[in-house]
């Protein structure tokens, strides 16, 4: 078969398993009143798929944080990290965000990167091998996953937050190095990984525990320091990866772990070593953006986030689907057909709400769901018109 042939019968088959992507073009800064362009023309639309969960995407300040970044520091980097691009920004927001988690991880460095993705793949590269073994919990974002088949590690996929079946494997486990490796809170669920029990297995196993936090940095524990603060941990064997381009609304990742730990980073990890570095003014809108996130404005805006959740899980009838019991800004409701749930976000999208529909791969066979996401940006008023737009298409199905 020609080549081409063979990718638009496969790209065919997607179409047809209602499991085909689209990309949507945005007009205008991130924020919940969007315009989406399109064939019909710019469309204006209310959005509820966005992980900018402190409305910090478009805040003035953090804006302004990356034009005096990059007025002063210019537009790239030049090079990596090793070699001339690593910049006095990107060193002062390193030590800021090892402050932050250093009373939880003793000797505490941090190292910026450009993405999450990036760490994840960074971390488990580098700190696992041949004589590694990996427990990776099954819900884990795709980045843990890619990471841990390129560490050429041992795996063992344990069920969803099933304490029970780690500890049994652990104990089984013979490997020279063990790695516990979560997500903090779970991206498509939204619920919280039991940290501290996880925390406790690695400890008896002699297993380090690698939390990924996309998701709670920003928004959970004291001065919005993430899930660590949230659980209380402290150990020097915790890998600790934030995202920045979520709760902190600019762009990058960060681990936090301890300095033996991040100077073997900076040696051995080919995502670090190889990829240039940020834009320096980058740096410089994440530190406005954790001038905010530490702040008094970030407790007001995580209380904000707070109360929005509580409305929209108040309001919500969705009965015959189920919404999930997450108390986090990922608020997902289940469908379970792939065709019903993008027949429901685009019965959605013709209201002017845009929510996002998501199938297989993302997500297991039979659990396709509109993932509804909040933030602090949404004014009490767009989450009642929601819910009221959830309920009338849940009570038409449930009339059927």
């Amino acid at each position: 078969m020609d080549p081409l042939q063979e990718l638009r019968s496969r790209l065919g088959q997607l179409q047809e398993q209602q499991l085909l992507r689209t990309r949507r073009i945005v007009e205008g800064p991130c924020r919940p009143q969007t315009t989406v362009l399109g064939g019909e023309g710019p469309r204006p639309m209310l959005a509820f798929c966005s992980n900018d969960y402190l409305g910090l995407a478009a805040h003035p300040a953090v804006v302004a944080g990356l034009e005096r970044g990059a007025r002063q520091l210019g537009a790239g980097s030049g090079a990596s990290h090793l070699i001339s691009g690593h910049h006095l920004a990107h060193h002062r927001l390193e030590e800021r965000l090892a402050q932050l988690e250093s009373p939880h991880i003793p000797g505490c460095r941090a190292l910026f990167f450009g993405t999450g993705y990036l760490a994840n793949i960074a971390v488990l590269a580098s700190l696992a091998d041949r004589e590694t073994e990996i427990f990776s919990e099954e819900l884990n974002h795709a980045s843990l996953i890619d990471g841990i088949r390129m560490s050429r590690a041992r795996r063992q996929v344990y069920p969803h937050a099933d304490l029970a079946t780690l500890a049994a494997r652990l104990r089984a486990s013979t490997a020279r190095r063990k790695l516990i490796v979560t997500d903090a809170v779970f991206s498509m669920d939204g619920d919280l990984a039991p940290l501290p029990q996880l925390l406790e297995l690695a400890g008896q196993h002699g297993a380090w525990l690698m939390v990924d936090d996309a998701h709670g940095f920003g928004v959970l524990g004291e001065r919005g320091r993430g899930s660590l603060a949230h659980h209380g941990l402290r150990s020097e064997h915790l890998v600790y990866v934030g995202t920045l381009g979520k709760a902190l609304g600019v762009a990058g990742a960060f681990v936090a772990a301890h300095e033996t730990v991040i100077e073997w980073l900076v040696q051995r990890a080919r995502p670090y070593v190889f990829s240039t570095a940020s834009p320096p003014a980058l740096a410089v809108a994440l530190e406005a953006a954790l001038d905010i996130t530490t702040g008094a404005q970030g407790e007001t805006l995580r209380a904000a986030l707070a109360e929005r959740i509580a409305r929209l899980r108040a309001g919500l009838a969705v009965d015959p689907w189920r919404l999930l019991p997450s108390t986090t800004a990922i608020q997902p409701i289940i469908i379970g057909d792939n065709a019903a749930t993008m027949a429901a976000a685009g019965a959605l999208q013709e209201q002017g709400l845009w929510v996002a529909g998501i199938r297989p791969p993302t997500v297991p066979q039979g659990s396709s769901r509109l993932r509804v996401t909040l933030s602090a940006a949404h004014a009490p008023a767009q989450i009642d018109q929601l819910v009221a737009a959830l309920n009338a298409l849940a009570a038409q199905q449930r009339d059927r």
